[in-house]
């Protein structure tokens, strides 16, 4: 009896490792499976407290010309599990209307920021511009800038470009994927280079096809090829546009604290959407 309770506890210690592996290595995935999993146990909706109360209980803030839902939850909820909060000392937009994201520890508990765009927005290129350097971002920390419906059809129609080494110091440290990831073309890794202190992540979305960009500098589009940092288009496994959402999000990886012990901001200087012509 004990011999079998040794080996059943082995196994459950097995599988544990390959998760935990599993979602550091693939983590926009493995992110939302804990999402939907932590909101449920919670009472929530997948999306945390601020879309699962009434609009009058979110708090709503205006940056780059639309209304953002800031996510605020009272448990760890997805992505992680991390507590979120709506707190002006995890999310703000300053005088110069630039959004400032902060991972902070208040009371022993680690508070991370995320914020969801009140628009579905559909097909079109999504733009983000980033005022901070991002390449040494400590392993623990996730900045995901991406698209996500809580309804279920094409993998939540996420597509995300995400600034993680996922846990992993001598990892790379960043990734475009089209969700699901488990297909063999839908996520590519590269390196952001050390010395870029702003930088502008894009991807543009059309029922064949996603193209993603990351350059060095704010740009639309590079002005010549060395402002590339990389980019890649997706072609198979697109999904179609419907009812997903803009976000933009700051949390930590299986909630675990940063490695350095520090507080950390991202600030995000512009979000810009241009429709499919």
């Amino acid at each position: 009896m004990k011999a079998a309770l040794v080996i059943v506890a082995l196994v459950m210690a097995v599988v544990a490792a390959i998760t935990s592996c599993r979602g550091a290595m693939r983590g926009s995935a493995a992110r939302h499976a804990s999402d939907s999993a932590s909101a449920a146990q919670a009472g929530q909706r997948p999306v945390a407290a601020a879309r699962s109360s009434s609009e009058a209980q979110a708090r709503i803030l205006p940056f780059s010309g639309y209304d953002w839902v800031v996510k605020s939850s009272g448990n760890r909820v997805g992505p992680g599990p991390n507590y979120f909060s709506d707190s002006h000392d995890n999310v703000a937009v300053d005088a110069q209307g630039r959004l400032h994201l902060r991972i902070t520890q208040r009371d022993g508990r680690w508070y991370c920021a995320e914020v969801i765009s009140q628009r579905s927005f559909g097909y079109g290129t999504y733009r983000f511009y980033l005022d901070a350097a991002v390449d040494n971002v400590d392993p623990q920390v996730v900045l995901g800038m991406f698209t996500w419906s809580d309804a279920p059809a094409y993998s939540h129609r996420e597509i995300d470009v995400e600034v993680s080494r996922w846990g992993r110091a001598n990892n790379q440290n960043g990734q475009f994927v089209v969700q699901p990831y488990t297909r063999p073309d839908n996520i590519v890794r590269f390196q952001i280079p050390p010395g870029v202190d702003d930088s502008t992540h894009s991807f543009t979305w059309k029922p064949d096809s996603v193209f993603c960009q990351s350059l060095k500098g704010h740009h639309a589009t590079p002005p010549e090829t060395s402002f590339v940092i990389h980019q890649h288009i997706f072609t198979h496994g697109i999904p179609q546009a419907g009812g997903e959402n803009a976000r933009i999000n700051l949390w930590l990886m299986a909630g675990h604290p940063p490695m350095d012990g520090q507080e950390i901001e991202v600030i995000v200087s512009k979000f810009e959407f241009v429709s499919r012509s």
